[in-house]
């Protein structure tokens, strides 16, 4: 009887040890079957509607590229009634999310044709226009012709507003007969400021030193006021740079009886800060 108490005490203390080491042994927590399922299903998810931009395929179908231009090869085609995120934008170019994670670029072109969840067709600024719309001060450079001479010239202005801007310039003029610096200061309108290329008038007023070269007599030179109207058209071309035509007609208000006319054609770029 002795012997078999003791071999039913053993038993009894193995048997408290296991359940005490069992207790002090954290066990991992059992994941469902159903859990496992979920989260096979799970996909990336296209985008976050409070921070991106969804829209509808309307053409017969959307193609995406690997890069932001049309040298990237098309890797994928979304078709129509599709529905893409726009996540970010490079100049002209968009990159795009679709319902199955993947990503790529689409042209603004083609982007234009998508729709919003209320029918309307997206509507996207000009990259180069906004920074414009940022940037108040522009300055340009420009060359042509200027009543049958060359000349080159420099301005700076400064925009009031979208349509308003006051303009300072300075030229100079090679003629057969004579040479000429221009000081010139107006106020330029601007048409249609959100139009990719945009027209405007200009009226302005300034003075001209006129250096006749010299022959026998030597001619003095001149100082006279004059005045100006133009029009011309503004082209944006990148987020800094443009493009500029300018005609401007010009009265030299001389000391003789009879004014001067002179007609000017130019061309240049001009950058915006």
């Amino acid at each position: 009887m002795t012997c078999r108490h003791h071999l039913l005490a053993s038993l009894a203390l193995a048997v408290a040890s296991a359940s005490v080491g069992a207790q002090d042994t954290p066990s991992e927590p059992a994941i469902a079957p159903a859990t496992i399922a979920a989260a096979a299903d799970e996909r990336p998810r296209a985008l976050d509607s409070s921070h991106y931009v969804e829209v509808k395929v309307a053409d017969p179908y959307l193609e995406m590229r690997t890069g932001p231009g049309r040298g990237y090869p098309v890797t994928r085609v979304v078709p129509r009634g599709a529905r893409v995120d726009v996540l970010m934008r490079r100049t002209d170019w968009y990159k795009v999310r679709d319902d199955q994670g993947k990503e790529g670029w689409v042209d603004r072109e083609h982007m234009e044709q998508t729709l919003l969840a209320t029918g309307d067709k997206l509507k996207l600024d000009d990259p180069a226009r906004r920074d414009y719309e940022r940037s108040p001060w522009e300055i340009g450079f420009q060359t042509g012709n200027f009543g049958g001479g060359n000349v080159n010239s420099a301005y700076a202005g400064y925009a009031f507003n979208d349509n308003l801007s006051v303009e300072a310039g300075l030229a100079q003029t090679l003629g057969k007969s004579s040479t000429s610096v221009l000081g010139t200061i107006g106020l330029t309108h601007l048409f249609a400021p959100r139009w990719r290329i945009a027209p405007f008038v200009d009226i302005g007023t300034g003075v001209v030193r006129i250096s006749p070269k010299t022959t026998i007599v030597e001619p003095a030179n001149r100082r006279e006021q004059l005045g100006y109207w133009g029009l011309g058209a503004k082209a944006y071309v990148s987020r800094r740079f443009l493009f500029r035509l300018d005609y401007r007609s010009y009265v030299i208000f001389t000391q003789s009886a009879q004014n001067e006319d002179r007609r000017e054609w130019k061309a240049g770029f001009a950058f915006f800060f």
